[in-house]
């Protein structure tokens, strides 16, 4: 039976931060994701993404390990004719056990740029993963969980809160004046955000003042590969 590998759009913090290759348009992948390739034609390797200098040639079927990508490059590593070489090749040159691999990259990355640009902002989405969303704006104020035999579900809520001060008046019984005096404290609600999720998928966000269908987003759930 094949294997499934979940490419999550969450990485952890420090794979994202090493991740990142140091250029905002590179999504590398962590060790449980990188994707085994086959050169079906002799591709040249290169030193950067767009090209640049020339680090070696990979024959025909030669074994390479997906380590990156960009839209139109992949970083890889394998060996080359004379030595292993780490580098950028064009993903036409590749093939994989999952036929519509390139298509699946690419969604891949679109998603991956698109819950970049939602942790940046702070902002969560319908579809992202529980680790994305702690990405983006951390822990819950509460958690509830339900296992069943199908899975994992429940919610998560962000409450904010702030103190409130109230007073009361009251007339003075000689001077006849009116004066303010402090009642007591409260702790009221101020923003409420719950999010259901099913599988540690994002699937409802519910909040405190209902904006409209329009202003909650939604992005691709996590692609998952085959081979």
């Amino acid at each position: 039976m094949k294997s499934l590998i979940l490419i999550a759009l969450l990485f952890s913090a420090s794979v994202l931060q090493a991740g990142l290759d140091d250029d905002p348009d590179v999504v590398m992948l962590g060790e449980a994701e990188r994707m085994p390739l086959m050169v079906v034609e002799p591709t040249v390797v290169y030193a950067t993404k767009k090209g640049g200098r020339r680090l070696g040639v990979y024959p025909m079927q030669t074994k390479l390990t997906l380590l990156g990508m960009t839209e139109r490059a992949y970083k890889v590593k394998g060996k080359a004719k004379h030595s292993k070489v780490t580098g950028w090749v064009s993903p036409k040159h590749l093939a994989a056990q999952e036929p519509q691999f390139v298509e699946s990259l690419k969604q891949h990355y679109q998603r991956e740029m698109e819950i970049r640009e939602l942790v940046a902002k702070k902002e969560v989405a319908i579809g992202m993963t529980l680790d994305e969303v702690r990405r983006s704006i951390g822990d819950p104020t509460k958690k509830e969980s339900r296992l069943t035999k199908e899975g994992s579900s429940g919610t998560w809520e962000y409450i904010k809160s702030e103190e409130r001060k109230h007073y009361t008046t009251y007339r003075d019984a000689f001077s006849g004046q009116v004066f303010r005096r402090f009642s007591h404290i409260t702790q009221e609600v101020t923003e409420k955000l719950t999010l259901e999720f099913d599988q540690d998928v994002v699937t409802t966000i519910t909040t405190l003042e209902d904006q409209g269908a329009g202003n909650v987003r939604i992005v691709v759930p996590p692609v998952i590969f085959a081979w």
